[in-house]
């Protein structure tokens, strides 16, 4: 008999995923179906993607080798019958406050740094780039964890070691670089550019770095198809990019810099986002989407 979700105490709710603790070890992540874009959460949420989600997370763990959180599988008897398929349990850790993104192409705000400054997150880069560039090699890039609302912002090394100790730093990079090289790697594989990704890290009893919350998912990363990839051009993105296209765009109506509420997302840019997302998963993992646990 599973147990009931309200026996468990909720601490804490993010954009995309509720906190519950289990007991004094171990917490249950359940991710939710909302969808956020430029510090808002969106309505209506998006069917089915806590679960992609949840699935990719449980894909990668598995397949890159490196310690992580996890401390049950997708139908662990301690996830409630109604989370099911969009939830982890897993161990309770202290976690490192710092965003640990790998770039091995030019786009987003690192672009915008780039463009400003000639360097991301002061690592200095060659002149000449342009949107999508290919990057000399991997670069760490660093950011604050932000509060909700807030805009997460991008720091330097040096910051890093300011926050954390110059060991500590040291190894936040080199795990950050080697864990997005092994999903470039594969990711390539299957035909798909692992652009770039945000990694998350817990600090586990032996003081190593433990891989936690979410891992290499379109929310987490921007993945684009190799076979259409063109530098100097915005790459089509399995993630969020259709939302962001279409707030930005003149049928939303929605003035990004007056920071109002969004609008409400239409019919056909949530069936594409949610199809989006499931091509993701399915075309990375090699996988069905449709024999991933559902809620039972």
């Amino acid at each position: 008999m599973r147990p009931e979700l309200n026996t468990y105490t909720h601490l804490a709710s993010g954009k995309v995923r509720e906190i519950y603790e289990i007991d004094p070890e171990t917490l249950l992540l359940v991710a939710s179906d909302r969808i956020s874009a430029y510090d808002h959460v969106l309505s209506p949420a998006i069917p089915d993607k806590g679960r992609i989600l949840t699935a990719m997370s449980f894909f990668w763990f598995d397949v890159l080798g490196v310690p992580n959180h996890l401390a049950g599988g997708p139908t662990d008897a301690r996830i409630p019958a109604e989370v099911v398929g969009r939830s982890m349990v897993v161990r309770k850790l202290p976690m490192v406050q710092v965003e640990c993104v790998a770039r091995g192409y030019l786009t987003g705000s690192g672009l915008l740094d780039y463009r400003a400054t000639g360097a991301v997150c002061g690592v200095e880069l060659p002149a000449g780039l342009d949107e999508a560039s290919r990057l000399p090699e991997p670069i760490f890039t660093p950011a604050t964890k932000a509060a909700q609302g807030d805009h997460d912002e991008n720091i330097s090394f040096s910051r890093v070691v300011e926050q954390e100790g110059a060991d500590r730093a040291d190894q936040l990079r080199t795990a950050t670089l080697d864990i997005y090289g092994r999903g470039a790697a594969l990711a390539a594989d299957r035909g798909i550019i692992l652009a770039d990704t945000k990694f998350e890290f817990g600090i586990g009893n032996d003081g190593e770095l433990v891989l936690a919350d979410e891992v290499l998912t379109p929310d987490s990363s921007r993945y684009w198809e190799a076979a259409s990839y063109r530098a100097g051009e915005v790459q089509p993105s399995f993630d969020k990019q259709i939302v962001r296209n279409w707030l930005t765009g003149d049928d939303s109506g929605w003035d990004r810099v007056a920071d109002q509420p969004p609008p409400e997302l239409p019919e056909p840019v949530v069936s594409r986002t949610r199809a989006r997302y499931i091509e993701a998963y399915e075309w990375i993992s090699q996988k069905s989407f449709a024999d991933w646990p559902n809620h039972e």
